[in-house]
């Protein structure tokens, strides 16, 4: 670094989303309020769940599991914004930077892992009922969990090793609400490509595999419903599939178009709006997702709410 004439980056400032003090402060009370949402609507489901006995089959065992991984990915970047609004400079170690990217990757694959093992539970519901007991089994159910969370894991070391081995020097701006792995990239000098095309070809393995598992999944179901020869039959069938099917169309859609679309075909502004969308509204909107659109959850809701107004 010395013979670039630059000295070594200690600390990242993020510039966020906007400028405007006025349009911060909106935007503060929005965020505060969906973040709000966030962490009561998939807390809310978690506790269902482990209370509920109705709500004890693999389905929504993985449920669980997602509301988490949406709690901890939504943790992981909207506080950080929300201080943006508040402060005139955020600024953020480098040791917090590459922390925060290192959570968002893992708890971001984890969801493309999570929606993959959902996809594929469904797929065994509806295709092999008579053997779901036995194919989404207890020890079944949590070798594809510790499979999920091993290879977010992975997937995450990936990321920060090869950032890791790249010197920040000069400029220490980031153009985006969070440290993201590629405006962290433009800002890093070294003379290798590695740090390019390992997390890509890593991140876009992970993308690739699981859109194949949940579009395999759903072929199966897809030819297997239309066995069906009634009409409220495979309406039923169908209908534990539309609330995952709707999470996977909003969660993969996003993604697609900041990783797959080319760099050159939209702004650096449009991709922060649509980061905004995957990291912050996804999370608050898949446990409404799952709950709205489920009849057993509506159920045990209720029967929960009612529990608790006898008792008291």
């Amino acid at each position: 670094m010395s013979g670039n004439n630059c000295s070594a980056v200690t600390e990242f400032i993020l510039l966020g989303l906007a400028d405007d003090p006025t349009l911060c402060v909106i935007l503060f009370v929005i965020f505060l309020g969906v973040y709000a949402v966030t962490l009561v609507g998939n807390l809310s489901i978690i506790t269902l769940i482990r209370n509920s006995s109705q709500l004890g089959t693999p389905m929504y065992l993985f449920l669980s599991h997602l509301a988490f991984v949406d709690t901890a990915y939504s943790s992981s970047v909207t506080p950080v914004m929300l201080k943006n609004f508040l402060v005139d400079k955020t600024t953020i170690s480098l040791g917090g930077c590459v922390a925060q990217m290192f959570c968002g990757a893992t708890f971001g694959t984890a969801e493309c892992f999570l929606l993959a093992v959902m996809a594929y539970d469904r797929y065994v519901a509806i295709c092999s009922p008579l053997f779901y007991s036995t194919n989404m089994s207890a020890r079944v159910c949590t070798v594809l969990l510790i499979t999920s969370y091993l290879g977010s894991c992975m997937n995450a070391w990936i990321f920060t090793g090869c950032l890791l081995n790249r010197s920040f020097c000069g400029s220490n701006k980031i153009n985006h609400f969070f440290c993201d792995y590629s405006p962290l990239l433009k800002l890093s000098y070294s003379q290798d490509d590695v740090a390019e095309i390992l997390p890509s070809a890593s991140g876009g393995s992970v993308i690739m595999i699981t859109v194949l598992i949940i579009i395999v999944s759903y072929v199966y179901i897809l030819f297997s419903v239309l066995k069906i020869r009634s009409t409220e039959g495979r309406s039923k069938a169908f209908s534990t599939c539309t609330s995952h099917l709707t999470a996977v169309t909003l969660f993969y859609g996003t993604l697609t178009f900041i990783y797959v679309m080319p760099k050159s075909s939209y702004s650096t502004d449009v991709n922060k709006v649509v980061s905004v969308f995957y990291i912050v509204m996804i999370p608050m909107l898949n446990p409404l997702i799952y709950s709205l659109r489920n009849n057993e959850v509506k159920g045990a809701l209720r029967k929960l709410m009612s529990k608790n107004h006898f008792f008291s």
